[in-house]
């Protein structure tokens, strides 16, 4: 193996991993895109200490069964392909395992079904040509597992770091198309992220790629190497989480003051995703409404919001008129209000009552602007007042989990239309519904 070549890759697929998963915990295809990636570091670091063995050859392999994964997580209805494809990945893992070194490449089998798959569903998938590039991409993957796998070349380092490039390319491509859905914009945050991927590959890579040429192969050295490489590529990937583990041991004894530096550490992280004014008017209606209910689902989180394509409504630059509305705080803070506004709407005359017309209304004011899950097994209201107690407690008794999701689904899109309404005809705003 030469350590110039896959030192370099497994830096820069340690850090892509770890910037895929503190770019958005909550999404399944970065935590699994990064879950390959992971994989295939662990993988380069056995086939550098002992090349061509079982191990090495299985962990090769599970890339593509975490590839199938990222592919399901980005497909329209994945919520009811994610348990097939966590059996099906079980199953062919046990194959892989037990079946000879050629035989392993069966791993590409969920691979091949979860891109048949999106590519089904290409006219609902955001870039439109996501399923084609994830398809090439994988293809170029599928050529260099097979080579490594089946064909004795001599060129390890090269195709090792070739299948590392490809992993990298699904991890872009996953960022891409998780961009568009949540309407973020991904060039100025990645360019800032890239540029401390390179450099740390570059300084930490390197001096690990010459201190192990110069020990000879010396195992304990590469391992070591190797671990340092993890540590350096972490702490840029993961920066953020970085620091707050910092402030927890520096200010163990000030809550107030670790949370105060959380908030203003995650609205500086999410000015980069903002995405520019003049695109809000051109947003389909469809986009609108996922875009108004991802706001409604996470209206107490500040970053969220920030990053949220509904902070450059007219509706908010109203609120904020006559203080300073750059100001991130004030701008969230305004389209909360803009939100709780909107569903106010959506509220029947007279007492809180069970009846359909009150559904919308219940599921999202109670839930989201409220922030309580009505679902949790033990349900707390305190410092609620007798209307919120009542509605709470029927939610809690009688409302499926299923049921109140559709509710919050068919009220975010009475509120994305009311919202868009005003958008497009800022001086006719719509009429109480």
């Amino acid at each position: 193996m030469l350590p110039a070549i896959v030192v370099p890759a497994f830096a820069l697929a340690w850090w892509a991993a770890c910037y895929l998963i503190g770019r958005d915990p909550a999404r399944r295809a970065p935590q699994r895109a990064a879950a390959a990636l992971v994989a295939y570091g662990i993988a380069v670091v056995l086939w550098t200490v002992e090349p061509d063995s079982a191990a090495a050859q299985i962990v090769i392999c599970v890339p593509a069964l975490l590839w199938a994964g990222a592919a399901i997580g980005l497909h329209p209805e994945r919520r009811y392909l994610d348990r097939g494809w966590l059996i099906v990945s079980g199953v062919f893992l046990v194959v892989v395992i037990a079946l000879p070194q050629a035989g392993r490449l069966v791993a590409l089998a969920p691979l091949a079904g979860a891109l048949v798959l999106l590519w089904r569903a290409r006219t609902h998938v955001r870039p439109p040509m996501l399923p084609a590039a994830m398809a090439v991409a994988a293809v170029l993957y599928a050529v260099a597992l097979a080579v490594i796998l089946r064909l004795d070349i001599g060129f390890e380092s090269l195709v090792l770091a070739a299948i590392g490039v490809d992993l990298l390319m699904l991890g872009f491509l996953v960022c891409v198309a998780e961009a568009l859905e949540l309407g973020e914009r991904l060039r100025p945050d990645l360019v800032r992220a890239v540029t401390g991927g390179i450099a740390g590959s570059i300084v930490a890579g390197g001096l690990a790629a010459l201190t192990m040429i110069a020990a000879d192969d010396d195992l304990l050295v590469t391992i070591v190497q190797y671990v340092l490489v993890a540590v350096v590529m972490t702490l840029i990937g993961l920066s953020p989480g970085v620091q707050r583990g910092l402030d927890t041991v520096a200010f163990f004894d000030d809550p107030r003051l670790r949370e105060a530096r959380s908030g203003l550490r995650r609205l500086g992280d999410a000015l980069p995703r903002r995405r520019p004014r003049h695109r809000l008017p051109r947003t389909g209606a469809d986009d609108f409404v996922r875009f108004t209910g991802y706001a409604l689902d996470n209206y107490r989180d500040d970053a969220r919001l920030l990053r949220s394509p509904l902070i450059e409504l007219p509706a908010v630059d109203r609120h904020v008129t006559g203080r300073p509305g750059e100001e991130p705080l004030v701008r969230v803070a305004a389209l909360r209000a803009v939100l709780s506004e909107a569903v106010d709407r959506l509220r029947p005359p007279g007492q809180f009552a069970t009846s359909d017309a009150w559904h919308h209304y219940s599921a999202l004011h109670f839930c989201s602007v409220l922030g309580v899950n009505p679902k949790l097994r033990r349900l707390r209201t305190d410092g609620l007042d007798r209307e919120a107690r009542q509605a709470l407690s029927w939610m809690h008794q009688y409302v499926p989990a299923r049921v109140l999701r559709r509710w919050q689904l068919e009220g975010a899109h009475l509120v994305a239309t009311h919202l868009r309404d005003d958008l497009l005809l800022p001086h006719q705003p719509a009429t109480r519904r």
